[in-house]
């Protein structure tokens, strides 16, 4: 039986761009309502299509049937994650918005960590991965932005 939306405003909200990610989602959807469904309150997932050609919108409007709380948005053509990132921003509703890859190099069983730090008072979270699957000259850029974040935040 899908899940009846109700008119309760999310106290989170969880913004996943998706480019060609067909094979995975349905088990990052699986993973992530074992987490969300955990916690106490209202949730949305928004699935932010950026142009796939694979069949990830096809499997996100199944998700999408069986379970409400999982909204999609469509890009009209792959316009790059950031764009997609965006998108996902302006349609979440929750009091608190986390930002997610759909390949699950970010593990939703990490949320929790993340809210634990947001209830204790924080405004932003981030998580840094200790091994990337990228290349180096990418992982070298990744670096620079966290050293450039942390300069800038004390």
């Amino acid at each position: 039986m899908p899940y009846i939306s109700n008119t309760l405003t999310p106290d989170l909200s969880v913004v996943i761009p998706c480019y060609n990610e067909a094979c995975g989602i349905s088990e990052l959807q699986s993973r992530l309502v074992q987490c969300l469904n955990r916690r106490e309150g209202v949730w949305e997932v928004i699935f932010v299509d950026d142009g796939s050609e694979d069949g990830t919108f096809d499997e996100l409007v199944q998700i999408h049937r069986k379970d409400y709380r999982f909204k999609l948005a469509r890009l009209s053509r792959n316009f790059g994650q950031q764009a997609a990132i965006c998108a996902g921003l302006c349609y979440s509703t929750g009091r608190v918005v986390t930002i997610m890859d759909a390949d699950m190099q970010d593990p939703p069983e990490l949320l929790d960590d993340c809210l634990k730090k947001v209830n204790e008072g924080c405004d932003v979270v981030y998580m840094v991965r200790r091994k990337r699957k990228e290349g180096v000259l990418k992982r070298a850029a990744y670096r620079s932005f966290y050293w450039i974040f942390d300069l800038l935040s004390e």
